[in-house]
């Protein structure tokens, strides 16, 4: 059984005092003191100058909660000023990274070629201790589902990652679908229709290897919240959640975690 991952994209908020409060909260909110190992994985995403912070806050509490980057560059160094390589973010302890979030393909003309680069980059990196899991973010516009295109455009964005590191690389990956349409724009997803979106993947996927598609974890996306977590997590190839703006306050976001639970 595939275990559960709630993971939480800060997008450009927060401050260092935030960064420590919400830490100490949400380890109180979900493990209580009872040293009780939590039953799903839970990652926080925050702006990368307080991704080593939270490290070390997390370390000092001893706590299962992990940290990851939002973003990364296709290169391994360089004369790239401003960018971030998958070593330097392992380099601050962080294990997961979100690749070709629809906030990056939308906003910063973030290619599904470049895209596929940056997974690659992260990909050859994952050797040894200092391993950086990539979260690829799939899902199509309202446009392009009103065109009935869905199943074409999130074919493409996976297609051409598979093209560029093989089959193999998803068994130590995490995909993310966010039905963009859905975000922002008055429409909502049921769960019935993320199902089926993340059915649609794993199948996908499975005509390259059946092991890995049953491995690998899909999260959904698509304004996750208390409200509805617990039914979309439920569906049976939703694995999770990949939480914006609900992430951003303790009780919200615990409330979402131990609807995994």
């Amino acid at each position: 059984m595939r275990r559960k991952l709630i993971a939480a994209n800060w997008k450009m908020y927060g401050s260092q005092l935030m960064t420590d409060e919400f830490l100490q909260d949400l380890a109180d909110h979900l493990e209580g003191g009872t040293g009780e190992p939590l039953s799903y994985d839970v990652l926080i995403c925050p702006p990368a100058l307080y991704v080593a912070q939270a490290v070390a806050k997390l370390d000092s509490e001893e706590s299962a909660i992990m940290v990851g980057g939002q973003n990364m560059s296709e290169h391994a160094e360089g004369a790239y000023t401003a960018e971030l390589s998958a070593a330097m973010l392992a380099d601050c302890g962080a294990r997961y990274v979100l690749i070709g979030h629809s906030e990056r393909r939308a906003l910063y003309g973030e290619s599904n070629e470049l895209v596929a680069q940056k997974f690659k980059a992260c990909a050859s990196f994952n050797t040894g201790d200092a391993a950086l899991t990539p979260v690829l973010c799939v899902g199509e516009t309202i446009e392009q589902r009103r065109a009935g295109e869905t199943e074409a455009v999130i074919a493409d964005q996976i297609n051409l990652v598979i093209e560029q590191t093989g089959i193999d690389a998803f068994s130590q990956a995490v995909i993310a679908y966010e039905p963009v349409w859905a975000i922002g724009t008055g429409e909502t997803a049921s769960p019935d229709q993320a199902q089926e979106i993340h059915a649609l993947i794993r199948k996908l996927l499975s005509t390259h290897s059946v092991a890995v598609a049953e491995k690998i974890r899909i999260l959904y996306g698509g304004s996750v919240k208390p409200e509805n977590a617990k039914e979309l997590f439920a569906q049976t190839d939703i694995d999770g959640g990949l939480v914006g703006g609900a992430s951003l306050k303790v009780e919200s976001f615990a409330a979402i975690c131990k609807a995994a639970g």
